[in-house]
């Protein structure tokens, strides 16, 4: 049986003290929650990852960094490394979220350097893909996410894609209070579980975690979860909100 994932993406929000304050205000809530099957993850912006993994490492959720570099070391200025995290303890990292290929055109081919550097580092990635609206209204969802799989993760061997989360992130979905529903949500993940079981068989395909990212709040979470193949959610902007974040968390939990 898959694990529900829940994990909340900050993107660039929250002064440290902000910071610190949710951080110690989901610490607390997630005492209060039986996580039965259900791994909890916060991705904050990188200056608070420290800050981050001193609360997980009392309490019972997990922390991602946001984007990773290529490249293991060197002399690039601002850059953060999967080597550096996973001497940080941080074994986990968001990979091709929508917003970095839009607003920094990460191409598929530079996200699989990415991809790779991470499991060298023994880092995972949540990797990320999905359609814009255009895409979908012309009815290439599918091919479009198809080919961001067969250019990236896709091209792993077995052994290291069964280590590989997925989340599905519809872009027009995101940060706009639209989501796709459930039965959209299902088919997509159906598909990607799907081309999963073409590419490295039946088992690995049932075991791999496929989140959903696009407008997951509170109010949608129970039936979204509820879809035989969504794993959990690659939550926005309901994480940055303590209360909302944990009834997801325990909508997830089956509370």
């Amino acid at each position: 049986m898959r694990i529900k994932i829940v994990a909340g993406n900050w993107k660039m929000n929250k002064t440290f003290q902000d910071a610190e304050e949710l951080l110690n205000e989901i610490a607390e809530g997630i005492q209060d929650i039986e996580l039965h099957n259900t791994e909890v993850v916060v991705c904050p912006p990188s200056p608070y990852l420290e800050l981050a993994n001193d609360f997980a490492d009392e309490n019972h959720f997990f922390v991602a960094a946001q984007n990773i570099s290529d490249k293991d070391s060197g002399a690039y200025t601002g850059e953060i490394s999967a080597m550096m995290l996973n001497s940080m303890g941080i074994n986990l990292t968001l990979i091709g979220h929508s917003e970095r290929r839009k607003y920094f055109s990460e191409s598929d081919e530079f996200l699989k350097n990415k991809v790779d550097a991470a499991l060298r580092n023994d880092v995972v990635p949540i990797f990320c893909c999905g359609e814009v609206l255009s895409e979908r209204e012309a009815g290439h969802h599918f091919d479009v996410v198809r080919k961001q799989l067969d250019e990236t993760i896709f091209l792993l061997p077995s052994e290291a894609f069964a280590t590989v989360i997925v989340a599905y992130e519809p872009v027009w979905a995101i940060g706009t209070g639209v989501n796709a529903t459930p039965q959209q949500a299902q088919e997509m993940h159906s598909a990607i579980r799907s081309w999963i079981g073409e590419k490295y068989g039946p088992a690995i395909a049932a075991d791999t975690k496929i989140l959903y990212g696009g407008s997951c709040n509170a109010k949608n979470a129970a039936e979204l979860f509820s879809q035989p193949d969504v794993d959990g959610g690659l939550i926005g902007g309901a994480s940055l909100n303590s209360a909302e974040f944990l009834e997801i968390i325990r909508i997830a939990a089956g509370q």
